[in-house]
């Protein structure tokens, strides 16, 4: 994820320098194979001497059966580069200064040193003297930037680790412009209200290796203040993070795999939320089987939705009416009993009068069920 540097600077320094491992690439990559022969691919915030992006599809170019690879970036970063060695390249010769952004192109990675493999030695020789393959930009090299907008138009799938505090407008820009994508971003990111009408219509959906831990190499001056989600290895420093998902729309089998219910629906353990017509199921393994109406589900049920079984009605956020129509004020609380706003919550009646909040939910049907 770099790229973007001076946006971060305008919008308070975010911290967006988060360098995906090329194991969690890796492990993703490899449900996709066949939908990349014959593509031009696009990874407009990775620079090539720090991503591992870039370096997973320069070594498997030929294997990938690419097209292109496109990359954009900043040619310097808060990350010295280190997966290819800062040579001089051909097309950066007659550049102006060393932190000018840059665009990589390639076309092919040949077995160039003919050692009988591809690796970072090929692709590093190949920057070195095809003239064609790294250029400056005239612009700014943001992702958003008119030049890096006409690149977008070439590319038919974008890969990369955008900016996480860029993430609503990267998706819309990618989705406005009809681009396949794989992209990683938080999952709280699902709930956006410029992204969740696009996971509804089926536009957008979640990859395979979501949530758990994952950790991402950051720059040395990153304050990280919780010890457990820091470590130095050989120097380099990496931060963990938890409920990073990979977001895209192309296809998945996962997707379409039917997710088993066994529960049966009884109206003593399925509460009626008071101010919407739907019941809380607080478990996603707990979606009862018989059960025709609309339910209330944890976000987390995206990660298992299978749109063959299942229709997204909306979000609580959205449906859940005022609770001011249902009760007076200091009757409707949070968990620990804590009067809250009763708008865009959906609240339990606890049967003494009182009406307690649950976490948002998104609301699902089942397909096939009695209107």
């Amino acid at each position: 994820m770099a790229g973007n540097e001076t946006l971060s600077a305008r919008n308070g320094a975010a911290l967006d320098e988060w360098y995906t491992q090329l194991p969690d690439i890796e492990q993703e990559l490899r449900h996709y194979r066949g939908q990349f022969k014959g593509k031009v691919v696009l990874c407009n915030c990775d620079d090539p001497y720090e991503s591992n992006f870039f370096k997973y599809f320069a070594m498997n170019f030929s294997r990938l059966g690419l097209k292109r690879l496109i990359t954009t970036c900043y040619a310097g970063s808060p990350i010295s580069g280190e997966q290819l060695p800062l040579i001089e390249t051909a097309g950066l010769r007659d550049a102006r200064p060393p932190r000018e952004p840059y665009k990589v192109v390639i076309r092919e990675v040949p077995d160039l040193n003919g050692d009988g493999a591809i690796d970072l030695t090929d692709v590093e020789y190949l920057l070195r003297n095809d003239a064609n393959a790294m250029t400056p930009l005239t612009g700014g090299g943001d992702f958003r930037s008119s030049e890096c907008v006409a690149l977008l138009g070439e590319a038919d799938i974008v890969v990369t680790n955008p900016p996480f505090s860029l993430f609503r407008e990267y998706i819309n820009l990618l989705i406005d412009h009809g681009k396949q994508f794989l992209v990683l971003g938080d999952q709280n990111g699902a709930k956006y209200s410029s992204i969740f009408p696009h996971i509804m219509a089926n536009r957008l959906w979640f990859g395979y290796n979501n949530g758990g831990t994952k950790w991402f190499r950051v720059p040395d001056d990153y304050e990280i203040k919780t010890e457990s989600r820091k470590k130095v290895v050989d120097g380099v420093k990496y931060q963990s993070m938890g409920r990073i998902y990979w977001y895209t729309n192309l296809e998945t089998t996962r997707r379409h795999e039917p997710m088993t219910l066994f529960k049966r629906y009884t109206p003593k353990e399925y509460s009626t939320y008071t101010n919407y017509p739907a019941i809380e199921v607080s478990k996603v393994a707990e979606i009862p089987m018989d059960y025709d109406g609309e339910m209330g589900v944890p976000i987390t049920f995206l990660d298992k939705y299978n749109p063959d079984q299942f229709q997204i009605v909306g979000i609580s956020t959205q449906l859940a009416e005022p609770m001011a129509r249902y009760a007076s004020r200091e009757d409707y609380v949070s968990k620990n009993g804590k009067v809250v706003g009763g708008t865009g919550k959906l609240f339990l009646p606890l049967g003494n009068g009182k009406h307690e909040g649950v976490y948002e939910r998104i609301i699902i049907k089942r397909i096939g069920a009695a209107s």
